[in-house]
């Protein structure tokens, strides 16, 4: 820690820097001014978070007449990227919390309640209250659900006691989760990490905070006191070969231990072990402290319409999507955007943020009887914190090419201070640029 607390080049030097960059962040892809687009078409956003306000923003700006609606029922905003830094004791709870509305543009209208269907024969929507809420175009934003009843033995009133940590859960469970690492760190024993075996969001956040565990006992000089294992579920810590065999080897250097092929299914709170599948059969595992991660699936709504996949992804029910225009195939006038999309890559705040732009296109474009030209390359953004103070900037994209958007400037596989303060300072006001349709 101490190359943190005493870095060469002054704070105010990075802070700058980490700025500087930020802003270039946030006008990397903002809307072309053009003339305003007279339509009273009706379109309608399933969930109102990053991606649904995002793109409710800038189809106001670029429609005249539309009728915008949003139909999402949680009061609360989350701002997802912060929960790592929550968990890790560096931001309070109140740091990823914000409230719906704040978000919305005043043009547009909100029914504050869930979908309970989705109907893209009838092109219509029905709400928790049976209400029926029609359109000519749907864009689904409704995020992804947390499978915790697929953990046998679970409950998210564990989370916080006993070792149990569940930082995915949401701002107040992240807060509980770093009470228990900190506790933990200060006491020693058993760490052991998780990740589901279905697709997932950030699937960057559970190396992050292995590596911030064993960190945290580095600088409370208990490292000697604590064993960490992170348990695979399949051959490989990342997605992306070369970040894969970066994480390998840092974790080999920080003698963070790796089991392969190991898929989590219970938990015994009261024995402290962790049952996991393997080709081998199940094993059980023991903790003092552990980070449980669920299984994500699509939720009930719209895994039970005809949108998703019918030959993949069968399990979690993400919705069919040209890859490139995020176009649902069967029912043209519906889009997928961000964690719900059935597309290989795109489940970051980050990759929202170029989706966006795509759908907008191809939505206006139909709208004037065009075709749009906009294409999503996958891009995917993971801001993988090694310890604090410092964490490498991963870029990529659908090939699992590394597409670094300051090269020569931050290396995406070197540990910086940089790249730290990217996650730490200029991410969230892109996210919020983002959120108000200027990113």
């Amino acid at each position: 820690m101490s190359d943190f607390a005493s870095p060469r080049a002054s704070r105010r030097a990075f802070l700058g820097l980490a700025g500087g960059a930020a802003a270039l962040l946030a006008t990397k892809a903002a809307p072309v001014q053009a003339a305003r687009i007279k339509t009273g078409a009706r379109i309608v956003i399933l969930g109102a978070g990053a991606g649904g306000a995002a793109l409710a923003n800038r189809l106001v700006a670029r429609l005249d007449g539309a009728q915008i609606t949003l139909i999402d029922g949680r009061p609360e905003h989350w701002y997802q990227p912060g929960f790592t830094l929550i968990a890790a004791g560096l931001k309070p709870a109140s740091y990823s919390v914000s409230g719906t509305t704040d978000w919305l543009p005043r043009e547009a209208t909100l029914i504050a309640e869930y979908a309970a269907e989705i109907d893209p024969a009838g092109n219509k929507v029905v709400t928790a209250s049976a209400q029926v809420v029609r359109y000519d175009f749907l864009v689904v934003a409704t995020g992804l659900t947390l499978d915790w009843g697929a953990i046998q033995g679970f409950s998210l009133d564990m989370v916080g006691q006993n070792g149990i940590g569940a930082l995915y859960a949401g701002p107040d469970h992240a807060a509980r989760t770093w009470a228990a690492m900190d506790r933990f760190t200060d006491e020693g024993g058993q760490a052991l990490f998780t990740r589901p075996a279905t697709e997932m969001k950030c699937a960057g956040a559970p190396l992050k905070y292995t590596f911030l565990t064993d960190d945290y006992a580095r600088t409370k000089g208990n490292r000697g006191k604590i064993k960490v294992t992170y348990a695979a579920n399949n051959k490989v810590l990342f997605g992306v070969p070369i970040v894969s065999e970066k994480v390998r080897m840092l974790f080999a250097d920080r003698g963070i231990d790796t089991v392969y092929d190991h898929v989590m299914t219970a938990i015994d709170p009261g024995r402290k072990l962790a049952t996991f599948t393997t080709p081998e059969g199940d094993k059980e595992l023991p903790y003092d402290f552990i980070n449980v991660i669920p299984p994500q699936r699509a939720p009930d709504v719209v895994r039970n319409s005809p949108l998703p996949w019918a030959d993949k992804w069968t399990d979690q029910g993400w919705i069919e999507a040209d890859m490139k225009t995020l176009r649902h195939p069967r029912f043209s006038n519906v889009f997928a955007l961000g964690d719900v999309a059935g597309v290989p890559k795109g489940k970051t705040a980050a990759s929202v943020k170029w989706q966006v732009p795509v759908i907008e296109d191809h939505l206006v474009a139909m709208i004037e009887g065009k075709e749009g030209t906009a294409e999503y390359n996958g891009y995917t953004s993971c801001p993988l914190i090694t310890r604090v103070g410092r964490a490498m900037l991963v870029e990529f994209d659908y090939n699992n090419d590394l597409v670094p958007s300051f090269p020569g400037i931050i290396a995406p596989l070197e540990e910086l201070w940089i790249s730290w303060l990217m996650k730490e300072v200029a991410l969230k006001p892109t996210y919020n640029a983002m959120l108000r349709g200027k990113a």
